[in-house]
């Protein structure tokens, strides 16, 4: 889970907007991210305060409302807002009709009117996110519906709620679909940018993230006519990546899982010992080997044609060797252990995301 002691809000500010595209935001690891919008207008350069909600002077009607799923979701809306049109029991059961997990019971959702997000966001921002809240708006802004917003936002809410170490999901995405989407390899070629709310913005995983869930939630309830915007084309996903993406929300990813594999090297013995690793997750691994006592034996991570060298393990202790490093858009590959010095018992333990 991220750190959210150390995050603030940072407002989403984006040149998409003025093409009538969905903007949002994302934490800021320990210092403030440049805004794109500086450039574009002086007052919307500074990130939002964590307490900008309580300084902008909004009234609000509802709260912790009971929905027909039997969840409680928090729903405030902007007196601003004509009541027969923006209903806090409307948005509860909107969201709780969202594809989501045991997060939603930590959102506060604030619908406003768009003049009102501009207050709260910034003066560029069609909503924003944080720290378990979330900032949208109840009407139709810059041809945006309101519910594509609110299915953005809570793409973020979801994701902030995600474990995808050694990486931060908010940032990255979750694990699934982060490594669907192959953001660890973009990232290494330049082609992804996590976090970046300023030029990158558009290759920023965060925010391809947010517009994926967005999609995959209006394909379940039948919308088939949403556009991709504000996000590089290059991210629109395909079907393994929304796939990923709705394992992501209802299964999440927990906790890496070790095998442990064991072979007695003898006289007769093969001397490789081959091991196949299927790796469809992005993330740290730890091979650790355990040799006999006089066991020299080479261990190494070998590519998937059984030739390239991706490792070679090092000595840690008398018997022991290990090799830590991350899997990043390779998908199959061996542990291969070559016996050399005294025969006997060799134990691999493999930890994997």
């Amino acid at each position: 889970m991220p750190r959210r002691s150390t995050r603030r809000f940072a407002v989403l500010l984006s040149a998409a907007l003025l093409l009538g595209a969905l903007a949002a935001t994302a934490w800021v690891e320990q210092r403030p991210r440049a805004s794109y919008a500086s450039r574009l207008s002086a007052d919307a350069g500074a990130p939002l305060r964590a307490n900008r909600l309580a300084q902008v002077p909004i009234t609000y009607r509802g709260g912790p409302i009971t929905t027909s799923t039997g969840e409680t979701v928090d729903v405030r809306v902007s007196d601003a807002l004509p009541p027969e049109t923006s209903t806090p029991e409307g948005w509860a059961e909107f969201l709780a009709k969202l594809t989501h997990g045991p997060e939603i019971a930590q959102l506060t959702a604030y619908i406003v009117t768009f003049d009102e997000v501009q207050q709260i966001c910034g003066s560029r921002a069609l909503g924003c996110y944080g720290d378990d809240r979330m900032v949208a708006p109840g009407e139709i802004a810059a041809d945006i519906a309101p519910e594509e917003v609110v299915r953005h936002e809570y793409g973020h809410h979801i994701a902030n709620h995600r474990s995808s170490p050694p990486w931060i999901a908010i940032d990255w995405g979750p694990k699934r679909w982060s490594s669907a989407a192959n953001v660890c390899a973009r990232v290494g070629r330049r082609e992804a940018y996590p976090g970046d709310q300023g030029s990158n913005y558009s290759l920023n995983p965060g925010e391809a993230w947010a517009e994926t869930y967005r999609l995959m939630d209006e394909r379940k309830v039948g919308i088939t006519t949403s556009t991709w915007q504000i996000v590089a084309a290059s991210f629109f996903p395909s079907e393994a990546a929304l796939q990923a993406a709705e394992l992501d929300v209802t299964q999440p990813w927990a906790a890496p899982r070790t095998t442990v594999s064991t072979r007695v090297f003898g006289r007769r013995t093969p001397k490789v010992w081959w091991i196949r690793l299927a790796t469809p997750l992005d993330g740290d691994f730890r091979i650790t080997a355990t040799m006999p006592h006089g066991g020299t034996h080479e261990v190494a991570l070998v590519g998937a044609n059984r030739s390239t060298v991706v490792k070679r393990a090092r000595w840690t202790g008398q018997r022991v060797k290990r090799l830590d490093g991350t899997v990043c858009g390779r998908r199959s590959t061996f542990v291969r252990v070559t016996q050399t010095g005294a025969l006997g018992r060799v134990r691999v333990s493999v930890t994997i995301p």
